[in-house]
């Protein structure tokens, strides 16, 4: 049997998701003030509810609930934070994952669409002359097009990049929030 750990969704004041949190930490929001849980109801409307009120609410069949001294409580799915209104951003991570999405899956070289296994990632500044492991200096490119190039520099390879390797712009926190539990709930917020 497999079980998955609940997870809260968390709004900023204006309702947009910017997070995901423990239920412990919902809680802890909720129970200081810092949050406000939803109450989202079977017709689709949804309630604001204070910890004190959270607290009184009847768990349903299909909620989650966690076991305290008094009998059990509510899981919320969603929060409000009472106080941040904020966007943030999310910088994506430098990996080889990041430079496959960044580049499309194409061979920056032959621009061909490139299967698992058939790419690597090449330095464009070779490390061996000072090249970094950076956005700026590393592409996805064919393995044997990258072993052909070697230590070399692309135009002393005969080789030229399709486009100048860059930075991904950082996207809103929204947008890397994934529903993977399929919670209901939440598609009233994730676009």
């Amino acid at each position: 049997m497999h079980l998955h750990l609940p997870t809260v969704l968390v709004l900023n004041r204006n309702w947009q998701a910017i997070h995901v949190k423990t239920p412990a930490e919902a809680f802890c929001m909720m129970s200081t003030g810092a949050a406000t849980g939803l109450d989202v109801q079977d017709d689709a409307s949804i309630v604001p509810v204070t910890w004190d009120q959270w607290q009184k609410l009847p768990v349903r069949e299909h909620d989650q609930s966690a076991r305290t001294t008094s009998g059990p409580l509510r899981i919320p799915t969603v929060i409000v934070s009472a106080n941040y209104a904020r966007m943030p951003l999310r910088h994506p991570r430098f990996s080889a994952r990041g430079i496959w999405k960044r580049d499309g899956g194409l061979c920056q070289y032959t621009g061909r669409k490139l299967a698992p296994g058939e790419g690597n990632i090449d330095h464009v500044v070779p490390r061996s002359r000072g090249g970094k492991s950076t956005w700026e200096n590393c592409v996805l490119a064919h393995r044997e097009v990258n072993s052909r190039k070697g230590s070399k520099l692309p135009q002393e390879a005969g080789l030229r990049l399709r486009q100048t390797p860059v930075t991904p712009r950082a996207i809103p926190a929204s947008m890397a929030i994934r529903n993977l539990h399929g919670v209901r709930d939440w598609e009233h917020f994730l676009g």
